[in-house]
């Protein structure tokens, strides 16, 4: 779980997060825990990438950030990693919606099951 919710970065072993919450870990760890099961890459998100997508530790590990635009302010952009039948990975870039083109959803009555 501490690999899940933590951040990598290029240290060895564990670290303290500057943001307050979870671990910074390296390359090290992400080396033990892909030959401990069995894996290649580790693909996760729960972290802001300007670029989208981030590889790090020899593409044993991809940072993948869907959300372009983060809280309308960050000004990034945003990735879908997709992978064929031979695990080659592509990634799809894509920015926000312009702010005209977003428009304000239309308010609609809670449907009856969450009633």
């Amino acid at each position: 779980c501490d690999l899940m919710w933590s951040d990598p970065e290029d240290i060895d072993g564990w670290g303290l997060s500057p943001r307050g919450a979870g671990y910074l870990f390296g390359g090290d760890v992400v080396a033990q825990f892909n030959s401990t099961n069995a894996v290649e890459l580790i693909a996760r998100a729960h972290q802001l990438v300007m670029e989208g997508y981030k590889h790090m530790f020899n593409d044993t590990l991809v940072t993948v950030w869907s959300a372009p635009n983060y809280c309308y302010r960050c000004g990034n952009v945003a990735a879908i990693l997709e992978l064929d039948e031979h695990l080659t990975k592509n990634f799809k870039i894509f920015e926000a919606a312009p702010q005209e083109a977003r428009g304000v959803p239309a308010k609609k009555p809670a449907p009856d099951y969450f009633l």
